[in-house]
């Protein structure tokens, strides 16, 4: 077997509703709305897949490698690659003005990658990212 490309990503929503807001009307993503599910076909691929231990989310979130009790433990996350530092705070400000709570704001990591997140009305771990390396030529 040899896998070519992530085919796929849906979050499993318990309330649909919510959830299409966030990601149509919030995030902007160019979705059609079937019903209750929503969808967007031929959507930029993914740039990495991982395995992130819950203990290392937790680091790069809160800086220690307990995860809060008060905050739902998420089983995935996923990022959005914006177009510059700049635009990952712009995103932020906008959204927290659409009353979006962030774990941690935009910030920019020891590896370069700036980066904000927070937690979908599915309990993903979403970050707004922007990581120099996928924007080189």
């Amino acid at each position: 077997m040899k896998v070519v490309a992530i085919s796929g990503f849906s979050v499993i929503s318990q309330d649909g509703a919510a959830s299409q807001s966030l990601y149509i009307d919030t995030l902007g993503l160019p979705m059609t709305r079937d019903g209750d599910y929503a969808f967007v076909d031929g959507f930029p691929g993914a740039h990495h897949f991982g395995v992130w231990p819950l203990k290392n989310a937790a680091e790069a979130c809160f800086g220690t490698p307990e995860w809060p009790d008060d905050i739902a433990i998420p089983t995935a996350s996923v990022e959005f690659e914006l177009e510059s530092p700049e635009a990952v705070a712009e995103a932020v400000t906008e959204m927290e003005a659409r009353g979006q709570i962030f774990i941690h704001p935009a910030r920019t990591e020891p590896w370069g990658q700036t980066v904000a997140r927070f937690i979908s009305p599915e309990g993903v771990l979403t970050g707004l990212s922007y990581a120099p390396w996928l924007h080189q030529n």
